[in-house]
């Protein structure tokens, strides 16, 4: 019976630098900066809705609206799903 051995990949042998990889950070372990990464763009996508939050700005009259006109508001993004959903 003959041995089938797998080809090899075109990209093996390209990446073959010695040394870190340039994800990892010396004297830290891959998975903390990973954890760090994350929670970094976490607290990034909360300060971006703290700061649409405030008097003025598009999320604040959104919510606005939303309270004023529960059923308006209702309407508009139902039409909006069909609208879009009938593009597809």
């Amino acid at each position: 019976m003959p041995d089938f051995s797998d080809p090899p990949f075109i990209y093996e042998g390209v990446d073959n630098i010695p040394g870190e990889k340039p994800t990892e950070i010396p004297g830290k372990k891959p998975e903390s900066s990973v954890s760090d990464s994350v929670s970094r763009a976490i607290h990034a996508i909360q300060d971006t809705i703290d700061t649409a939050k405030k008097p003025g700005m598009p999320l604040s009259i959104l919510s606005n609206v939303a309270r004023e006109a529960p059923l308006g508001s209702l309407l508009v993004a139902f039409v909006l799903g069909i609208a879009i959903g009938r593009r597809r």
